[in-house]
């Protein structure tokens, strides 16, 4: 008899599945993945979009489905949820910390990036409210004069 998926397993293998915007954070930490649930061998995965119309949503379902179908699941339902709508603050800690890694500035509740993510300096300017995609906002440091994006705040 084979063992039985368990949650833990899919939210292990999710993490695996990168944004494909941003591939240094993983759709679980970007937290479009509104929950799991296994019922013998049918799975259900709920996503919300991180805003209404999100063209990287088909990607992530597919992405999340190509994961799982490597893991063995054979029985997905992809579920979309819209409300509530998705937000910042469903970015975990993990994924705030691997955007600054990356050069993105993580969303600040005061509106603006804090520091610039590259030199660490708290001399930054907006440039532009539009960024690489809808999301982000362009930024530049003032002393390394280097462009950042920022992610918005939602």
């Amino acid at each position: 008899m084979a063992a039985r998926i368990t949650e833990d397993q899919i939210w292990a293998w999710l993490e695996a599945v990168p944004d494909p915007e941003i591939p240094v954070i993983s759709v679980v930490d970007l937290g479009v993945i509104r929950g799991v649930e296994v019922s013998g061998d049918d799975v259900k995965v709920t996503i919300t979009p991180t805003y209404s119309g999100c063209p990287a949503m088909a990607v992530i379902a597919m992405d999340i489905e190509t994961a799982l179908a490597r893991q063995g699941v054979t029985r997905l339902n992809l579920e979309t949820r819209i409300a509530p709508p998705w937000t910042t603050d469903w970015l975990s800690e993990k994924g705030r910390a691997r955007l600054e890694e990356f050069g993105i500035a993580p969303p600040q509740a005061a509106g603006g990036p804090e520091r610039c993510p590259r030199c660490g300096s708290a001399a930054v300017e907006k440039v532009s409210q539009f960024g690489s995609t809808p999301c982000k906002a362009q930024w530049r440091c003032t002393d390394c004069l280097e462009p950042f994006d920022y992610f918005k705040c939602i």
